[in-house]
């Protein structure tokens, strides 16, 4: 390891990591690199900070990244750990602490024995065994488990094997996703299959929704391993059954047939079998052009349903109006196979720049209803409500009138980020995208011939008028709201009450921006001595709990209720609302209630704003439960201030100091620093903190309340429903 691999696992400077190597004798010798970029070896360095009383500061999947990152490449590792998660995962937090007290050897030799004894539920997977080199890996292994879940230790193992990220195009799916995706299936939906299935992201949803028996296949050995040892997680209770190799060439189930698919597979894959496979007699709806093998997808997940079946799949935007797929495309629509397509924000999933879709088949029923319409929603509206929870123009308008191949976390889907999800995935609003998406497709899927059009949201489409020259099924184009869906009254009221409240808005930012009793520090600026959030935990100042992702286990904290209860969201921390997130979301065992005066610190930087990544509880947010990708800190109310602390707590140097990461910037809140003064003084700081935070606040909802008054504003004057106001010098028409 490097000296800069020392600093961060110690909580110090390189600066210090220099000063030791000069001024202690029995610092770890170099044990390669070379004279100005030495390398030592981490055991080594390991017990000399123990000895000297340093513990580590780096987070359990932070060391086991370490631990893997230092055995280097080719070394496999990573692969042969898979099977010790999942016999971990079955051992208490004393048991593992135990094992991994033990010396090399001793380690070596058990843990070889706890991971022969589920080998048989991982596919391909061949009697383990470890090395010497190996212990250190084995022993952070046990550590990412004990203290951060077994997910989390198989996601760091995946991140390693597959170099999981923009460089290999290997993503997992986003959680809220996958969700949505999975409650799109029908109540009772037992048996279901993923021939991409990658993490196992989407068959852990439907396992949550019900689902018993669960098939999944993937081209990746590791993403096949990576998925059976997430299911003996989330599902133990369920039948699982998941194979390895190229579904479309090589389908590991062509017999089987299921309630359900779920998929998100590769996208613009050349290399599908288009000429072998020329008549596979899966291909009902057309032959698949050479360059759309999502329609070869499409037809291998329709091919396994059971008559009237569902399959619920992610797809490209571009999929939609492809001269190339028309044929396929009107074929699918004729037979009324295609039932719905939802159309994402961008930003939501991976790939970032492109806004995907899902679409919802089922498979026709001989002699059964025939189908008429598709129901098209758009669900990038969502987006272009904004953050703060106000009505886009159109919905408040339309109310008033009273009506490169890309692999994923499927074998090859899409999606959000590696370990856990990404920056913005983690913090999309899928809560209101899935009440957006779900009503509609409820009213559409249970009375399809009464359905009651939402101009700007949803619409069902007769399919006469989709099989036209084009045959396109882009939501955009069949969903946007016209003039005559627009109600001119209640449209003029709606400005009127929107200027009402910029003006009340504009207000309250003037009375919050208002200066004074703001003094210079002096002639430099002020000095102080700092602890890190480690050493005020162990001084019993605050006491730090991690939530858990969705999808794993072993969160601190007491278990409670997650009915009818909301979750404090990433979200909601950057843009200062009340909490707005599902208890869905979260497994029962990994809830975390949120108490008033709690400082709330974000998992995940981005977006540049270095000061939304803090907040502190109040009176609102209590009884809420702490959303995944959020570190809660409960500080001693008799010695820290709440504001006090969140404020230096979220300053850019100090977010940046314990933040590691360059794509997805993760934060470590043990590094994070705060400085040492008596608690009158932390009181005088902490209000100026929320006289700030008051401040941001403020300016978020001016903006968005402005940029809703002036969309309203313009969609009323182009519509043809609103008059220009008369103005000095200004004729009517």
């Amino acid at each position: 390891m490097t000296a800069a691999e020392i600093s961060r696992i110690a909580g110090v400077t390189r600066a210090t990591v220099s000063n030791w190597r000069r001024r202690h004798d029995d610092f770890p010798a170099p044990s390669g690199g070379t004279e100005t970029s030495p390398l030592y070896d981490l055991p080594a360095v390991q017990a000399w900070l123990r000895g000297r009383g340093h513990t580590s500061t780096a987070s359990p999947t932070e060391e086991l990244r370490t631990a893997l990152r230092l055995l280097g490449p080719g070394s496999g590792v990573a692969a042969r750990l898979f099977p010790l998660v999942a016999a971990a995962s079955r051992r208490t937090p004393e048991a593992l602490a135990e094992l991994a007290a033990v010396p090399d050897d001793q380690l070596i030799a058990r843990a070889e024995k706890t991971a022969g004894e589920l080998p048989a539920a991982v596919p391909e997977a061949e009697p383990v065994r470890y090395g010497p080199d190996d212990a250190s890996a084995v022993r952070a292994l046990l550590g990412c488990v004990r203290e951060a879940g077994a997910q989390a230790a198989v996601d760091v193992l995946a991140e390693r094997e597959l170099d999981e990220g923009a460089a290999s195009g290997v993503y997992q799916t986003p959680e809220g996703l996958a969700l949505l995706m999975a409650r799109l299936l029908p109540a009772g939906a037992s048996r279901v299959l993923d021939p991409a299935c990658g993490s196992g992201t989407l068959l852990a949803a439907a396992a949550r929704q019900g689902a018993q028996e669960l098939f999944g296949q993937d081209s990746l050995p590791v993403q096949g391993q990576r998925t059976a040892i997430r299911l003996l997680l989330d599902a133990p209770e369920a039948e699982t059954a998941i194979r390895v190799g190229d579904s479309l060439r090589a389908d590991a189930f062509p017999d089987v047939t299921v309630d359900a698919v779920l998929c998100n597979p590769p996208f613009a894959d050349r290399d599908w079998g288009h000429d072998e496979l020329a008549y596979d007699p899966r291909w009902a709806y057309g032959l698949p052009p050479r360059f759309e093998s999502e329609l070869a997808w499409v037809q291998h997940a329709l091919a396994h349903l059971e008559p009237g079946g569902h399959a619920v799949m992610l797809l490209p935007p571009a999929l939609a109006f492809r001269s190339s797929g028309r044929r396929v495309r009107a074929e699918l629509i004729r037979s009324g196979a295609l039932r719905a397509v939802v159309s994402l924000p961008a930003r939501a999933a991976y790939p970032l720049h492109i806004g995907l879709q899902i679409w919802v088949f089922q498979r026709p029923e001989p002699g059964g209803t025939d189908r008429t319409t598709v129901l098209f929603v758009d669900g990038e509206g969502e987006q272009r409500d904004g953050a703060a929870g106000t009505p886009s123009a159109t919905d408040t308008a339309t109310a008033g009138g009273g009506s490169r191949p890309r692999r994923s976390g499927s074998s090859s889907s899409a999606a959000s980020s590696a370990p856990g999800s990404s920056a913005s995935a983690a913090s999309f609003d899928w809560a209101g995208l899935t009440d957006r998406v779900l009503g509609q497709w409820a009213a559409f899927s249970t009375a399809p011939d009464t359905y009651a059009d939402k101009p700007g949201v949803a619409r069902a489409v007769p399919l006469v008028d989709l099989l036209d020259d084009v045959v396109d099924v882009t939501p955009a184009r069949h969903v946007r709201a016209t003039a005559a869906d627009i109600d001119p009254a209640a449209l003029a009221g709606r400005v009127h009450d929107l200027h009402e409240q910029l003006a009340e808005q504009v207000a309250a930012l003037a009375a919050a921006s208002a200066s004074g009793g703001w003094q210079p520090s002096g002639a430099s600026a002020r000095e102080w001595r700092t602890a890190t959030v480690s050493d005020l935990a162990r001084g019993g100042a605050l006491t730090v709990l991690r939530a858990a992702t969705p999808g794993t286990r072993g969160s601190k904290g007491p278990a409670a209720p997650t009915a009818d209860r909301p979750v404090l969201t990433t979200q909601d921390i950057s843009a200062g609302n009340p909490p707005s997130g599902g208890a869905v979301d979260l497994h029962a065992d990994a809830a975390q209630p949120v108490a008033a005066g709690d400082v709330l610190v974000r998992a995940v930087a981005g977006g540049g704003d270095a000061a939304a990544m803090t907040r502190v509880a109040d009176d609102q947010d209590a009884g809420a439960l702490l959303g995944p990708h959020i570190h809660l800190l409960r500080p001693d109310p008799a010695r820290l201030d709440p504001w006090f602390l969140a404020g230096f707590l979220g300053a850019e140097d100090n977010i940046a100091s314990a933040s590691t990461g360059s794509t997805l910037v993760h934060v470590t809140p043990g590094r994070l620093r705060v400085p040492l003064l008596p608690l009158e003084e932390q009181r005088r700081y902490g209000e100026a903190f929320r006289r700030v935070y008051k401040l941001r606040a403020a300016v978020r909802r001016t903006a968005d309340l402005a940029a809703d008054t002036a969309a309203t504003m313009t969609t009323g004057l182009t519509a043809g429903v609103l008059l220009p106001p008369d103005t000095p010098g200004s004729r009517s028409a």
